[in-house]
């Protein structure tokens, strides 16, 4: 397993139902952790750089709906 972290940048401030779909991510094969960064306007994302590549990781994170930037 080879860990990887990442951090994108938020479009928007995150409502209760984008909290959900943060929460949905945590069950997806090769994301380890995913949290949003005190200022509010960035999603922390760690993830298995030997199941998803960085495209994966970020075509996830707005399939469900995360309003990345």
């Amino acid at each position: 397993m080879t860990k990887v972290q990442l951090s994108f940048k938020l479009s928007r401030p995150l409502e209760d139902a984008d909290l959900r779909q943060i929460a949905r991510v945590h069950a997806v094969f090769g994301i380890l952790a995913a949290r949003v960064v005190s200022s509010g306007d960035e999603l922390f994302v760690e993830y298995d750089a030997s199941r998803l590549t960085p495209k994966e990781v970020q075509g996830t994170l707005t399939g469900h709906g995360l309003p990345l930037r």
